[in-house]
């Protein structure tokens, strides 16, 4: 069904749901997922664009924790390992292995006797074999360019890496084919309860002034760290305090910083574990971790400090590259909902585990991590649905994605970049192939993308708003120099007609895609690198 379709039928009869998601995100996502996959009338709700809020904007890895297995989180580790093997199994091209080098330097904790004692734990939990040691020569073959200044070795291990949208993405794509309905650009306004228990919800689509109400007993509210609004006025057992805490990256031009695997070193400023990653054609440099104080409604952004702090790291680990301002593609910073206990921790030792809250058929999320999605939701609707429903909830070992039909690779699509495409798009990859032109977008500058992706993009998959196309279906106002401006034209020429936008539409949206991108994905001053 198609977004006017949906809110047509939701203003008719078709609004009555065993629950409804409000949250477009990872977690949300999920939760839509394993609930239409269960059989369960479903329908999610998101104010935004999907995954508009932390599930574009994340570290963009599909890990366990190393991190949180050395502070005792046991029990997040080990369910964080076990998703990660499952998700690189089921969706390969979507969530791809990354091999992590940590360099070890004299006198640095933890030194490799440490790190290889939780590595043997993270390969037991695995149950296989990643670790290795490298010695200071190995470890500068790994990584060219890298520091050997008091440098004594390496431990390599591997984790996972993927687009964190494209994920959010598939999990709805998956949710819809098992007849879920999904709506971007729609808030929960209010939640309507009966007697004190949860009876409905009222909700407002963008383009129009009337509100609608849809019935359901649960809602699920995976808004992140919106969580609070929704869950005001309930019991204060029942209230999450959330602590926003931000965490930026900047986006490099390979050729200024060619890492072939994730490199990770503890700042010197803060011991806090900062990396370099090769991701879509680029470098990525992440992550800083500090409060977020401002509205929460508008993109975080990053700020003159923590600028200086991701390129103090990239200048410690190659002190040859001499990177600056000027070579910064862009940015992006995401705010994790990070539930708090309020005792005034660093906000780097705030607690990472998810937590929930039930309210009279109310559950809200906070806290967890984009590896866990699946574990969360699947707690989330069997504490909502109740003992006497819980044996709705499909089996755990069913799988979150369906395979890609077998379609034979086109001969101009290569082996790594088809592999990519069926892991994006899953059994929808016939009709994406059938849809546009499979020439490259961006011939030579490192994307992989191709031209049907966009005209997909456009016809099937929501696309509301320029930057819904270029900050998230596709990555390009991230990859590209000053936001893909010079690629405008063409994109326009070839995307306004599936839009259906008239020539007053797209200048509109051309300025607001190229404002959002001044103020929260390029730097602090809002200057943009000619870079590339």
């Amino acid at each position: 069904m198609t977004r006017s379709e949906i809110l047509k039928a939701l203003r008719a009869e078709t609004n009555e749901f065993d629950v409804v998601v409000v949250g477009g995100g990872i977690t949300g996502a999920g939760v839509a997922r394993e609930a239409a996959g269960s059989g369960l009338r479903t329908l999610l709700v998101e104010q935004k664009d999907f995954s508009w809020g932390t599930s574009s904007r994340s570290s963009k890895m599909v890990h366990g924790g190393l991190r949180y297995l050395g502070s005792g989180h046991y029990g997040l580790t080990r369910d964080a390992v076990r998703e990660r093997e499952r998700l690189m199994t089921e969706a390969p091209g979507l969530i791809n292995p990354l091999p992590f080098i940590m360099p070890h330097f004299k006198g640095q904790f933890p030194g490799p006797r440490v790190f290889q004692a939780l590595l043997r734990v993270y390969d037991f939990i695995a149950r296989k074999r990643n670790r290795r040691v490298l010695n200071p020569a190995q470890a500068m073959l790994w990584v060219p360019g890298l520091t050997g200044e008091n440098l004594s070795g390496a431990s390599g291990f591997t984790d996972a890496v993927t687009d964190d949208s494209r994920l959010v993405l598939r999990l709805i794509a998956e949710a819809r084919r098992d007849k879920a309905l999904c709506l971007n650009y729609t808030k929960a306004v209010e939640l309507k309860r009966t007697d004190g228990q949860v009876s409905g919800l009222l909700v407002q689509p963008e383009e129009s002034e009337t509100p609608i109400e849809v019935s359901t007993p649960l809602v699920i509210n995976a808004t992140g760290a919106w969580a609070d609004r929704l869950q005001s006025g309930g019991p204060s057992d029942t209230t999450m305090h959330i602590r926003p805490l931000r965490g930026s990256h900047l986006v490099l031009p390979w050729s200024c910083l060619p890492v072939s695997c994730s490199v990770s070193l503890f700042h010197p400023e803060d011991g806090r574990p900062v990396f370099a990653f090769p991701w879509l054609g680029t470098t990525v440099l992440g992550t800083t971790d500090l409060d977020h104080e401002g509205n929460l409604d508008r993109e975080p952004v990053i700020s003159e400090v923590e600028v200086s702090y991701l390129l103090e790291i990239a200048s410690t680990l190659f002190p040859g590259t001499h990177l600056g301002r000027g070579d910064i593609l862009s940015s992006w910073a995401g705010v994790r909902p990070v539930v708090t206990d309020g005792t005034g921790k660093a906000p780097s030792r705030e607690n990472r585990e998810h937590e929930l809250r039930v309210d009279r058929g109310l559950v809200s999320i906070a806290g967890g991590k984009l590896t866990t999605f699946r574990v969360i939701a699947r707690e989330a609707l069997t504490q909502g649905l109740g003992e006497n429903k819980r044996k709705l909830l499909r089996a755990e070992t069913e799988p979150v994605f369906q395979p890609a039909n077998t379609v034979p690779r086109p001969s101009v699509v290569g082996h790594q970049n088809w592999q990519r495409l069926q892991g994006f798009y899953g059994p929808d990859l016939n009709e994406l192939i059938a849809s546009g032109p499979l020439a490259p977008v961006t011939s030579g500058q490192g994307s992989d993308l191709i031209w049907a992706e966009l005209y997909w993009a456009c016809q099937k998959e929501d696309v509301q708003h320029l930057d819904d196309l270029l900050l998230r279906r596709t990555r390009l106002g991230l990859v590209l120099p000053q936001a893909g401006k010079a690629l405008l034209p063409e994109i326009r020429r070839l995307c306004q007609p599936l839009l259906g936008w008239d020539d007053q539409q797209w200048k509109q949206e051309q300025a607001r895609y190229l404002k959002i991108y001044q103020n929260a994905y390029s730097l602090p001053s809002g200057e943009a690198s000619d870079a590339g």
